[in-house]
Formats: C-alpha cells, sequence, structure tokens
C-alpha cells in the first residue's frame, strides 16, 4: 500500500462517524500486531519512541533524524496509517516547517504539532506552559507550508484545557482551524462539558490520546466529534516488563526450558516477521 492511500484511509476515519482506538505503537513488530489485530490506526508517541531509541523519559532529548528513523522502519513494515506526536516540531516554526518535510517523507499518515513550551526552559519547574496563540498559529502555518502531500493530515495538538480552560482552549482552537489544519489534537479533557464545548466551537475532527474515566465512551466521544482516540502507552509498558521478568528468571537460574510456556510461541514470531512471505521469495529468487 503506496503511502497516499495510508493517508486517504486515515482521512477516511477522520470524516467518518464513528471514534475508534488507536494502537500504541513502537517498532516494527508491534505495528504488524496492531495491523493483524485489526486496527485502523496506530500512533507514536513522543514519549514512547524516546523510551524506545534512547530508553530516555519523556523530556524532548530525542533528535528529528532519530524519530524520522523510527518512523520509517514502523511505516516499512505496516501498512496501518501511523500518526505520530512530533511535540513542538522541534524548533521554532521553521523547525516545524522541516520537521514536516522529514515525517512525511518517513511515511506518516498524521502529525500533531502542539503548543506547549517545549522542552522546558531554565529556570522552569515540572510545569509546563503554553507559547503564545500567535506563536502557535505560525507553526501551523509553517507546518500546511511544510507539506507536499495533500492527503497528509496535519493536527493542531493544545494542551490548554489544563492550562488556560475552556475559553483559552476554543479561542486557540479557533485560530487553528482557520489557519486550515486538518484536525485537533486536544490533550487532558476530563469533563462532558470540555468536549462538548471545544466540539460546539469548531468543526475540525477530534484526536485525543487518552481522556479521563468519565468521558471514556466511544459513542459519546462520537458524538463530540471524536474520531480517534488512545488508550495509553500500555503495550511499550507490557513490553518492557515482559523483558524485565524474563532475563530475571534466567539470571535467578531458570532454564529456557522453564519459562517457554511464557514467550511467543514460534507460530506467532513467524507470523509478525513474515517468515512465509520470505520463505516464498527465497525460493523464488534464491534457487
Amino acid at each position: 500500500m503506496n503511502l497516499t492511500q495510508r493517508r486517504e484511509n486515515f482521512r477516511a476515519v477522520l470524516e467518518g462517524n464513528r471514534c475508534v482506538h488507536s494502537a500504541s505503537v513502537f517498532d516494527p513488530i508491534s505495528a504488524r500486531i496492531a495491523q493483524d489485530l485489526g486496527f485502523e490506526v496506530i500512533f507514536m508517541a513522543g514519549s514512547v519512541a524516546s523510551g524506545t531509541v534512547l530508553g530516555a523519559p519523556d523530556l524532548v532529548v530525542l533528535t528529528l533524524s532519530e524519530f524520522a528513523e523510527q518512523i520509517h522502519r514502523i511505516c516499512r513494515a505496516s501498512t496501518a496509517p501511523l500518526m505520530v506526536d512530533a511535540d513542538h516540531g522541534y524548533g521554532n516554526a521553521l523547525s516545524v516547517k522541516r520537521t514536516v518535510e522529514e515525517l512525511e517523507t518517513a511515511g506518516v499518515a498524521c502529525l500533531t504539532i502542539e503548543d506547549t513550551i517545549l522542552p522546558l526552559p531554565f529556570g522552569s519547574t515540572d510545569e509546563k506552559g503554553l507559547i503564545s496563540l500567535e506563536e502557535g498559529v505560525g507553526k501551523m502555518k509553517a507546518a500546511l507550508a511544510g507539506r507536499q502531500d495533500s492527503s497528509l493530515v496535519i493536527a493542531a495538538r493544545t494542551s490548554a484545557l489544563r492550562m488556560g480552560g475552556i475559553a483559552e482552549t476554543v479561542r486557540r482552537a479557533k485560530a487553528y482551524q482557520r489557519v486550515g489544519v486538518d484536525a485537533l489534537f486536544l490533550s487532558g479533557a476530563q469533563t462532558r462539558e470540555e468536549m462538548e464545548a471545544v466540539h460546539d466551537a469548531v468543526k475540525l475532527p477530534i484526536v485525543m490520546a487518552g481522556v479521563g474515566e468519565k468521558i471514556n465512551n466511544l459513542e459519546f466521544l462520537a458524538s463530540t466529534g471524536v474520531r480517534v482516540v488512545g488508550q495509553g502507552h500500555l503495550p511499550f509498558a507490557a513490553s518492557v516488563k515482559a523483558i524485565h521478568d524474563c532475563m530475571k528468571s534466567l539470571r535467578d537460574g531458570k532454564t529456557p526450558a522453564s519459562i517457554r510456556a511464557t514467550l511467543a510461541p514460534p507460530e506467532m514470531m513467524g507470523q509478525f516477521t513474515r517468515k512465509a512471505d520470505y520463505e516464498r521469495w527465497s525460493a523464488e529468487f534464491l534457487t
């Protein structure tokens, strides 16, 4: 499946009337698992990319090139439309334009640019703030200017609900809509009042990484314009726990045979490494 087709598939989800769960992925195998399980959208967050590539926390120390390389690996292994969290675009508006160029080339179907002050400036606490609306608008304009495939989805991400309240969120959402972004990525929503206020104010489809328990209902979210919602990044955490437990068992003296029942069986490994395809290609090209 070519990249434009993946992006059109993502747009079809945004243009529909359902809300679907995205699968949090972090590497080629996790993306293939999500694809084979039938997820319509896969998502890689900046935090998960930092953990996977660097083994580092979510402090925006991952570089654009490192991020793009991991995206390229995922898009080469899976045909599911990939949405990514491009954080603040790795700098100012000019950096945002470059980010869009690089990530489009890497294969994403949708990318988000947020209006949070990142990375944390000198002297700041752990509390994040928002860039000015004017700078946010400039970044969204630059993102759209960097796009070459018109089917690529540019989503404006804002954390204003938790940092400025509903009124500030609506003000920013309306401004980003006027610029021409394709979707709004809403972060930190907790209540029905918040969702309904934003939905009433803008006509953009809404994407979310996760929601508060009080509104975690696909039917309600769909009624407020949400088309894609995540469920956190449990797969990455699960993989870390599984690797830890396997290694600890071996370190503590257990034999490989004694823990084999807890591992992926050969049939599963073959499925997700596409062993049958490689066997067919080997027979066709090497004999």
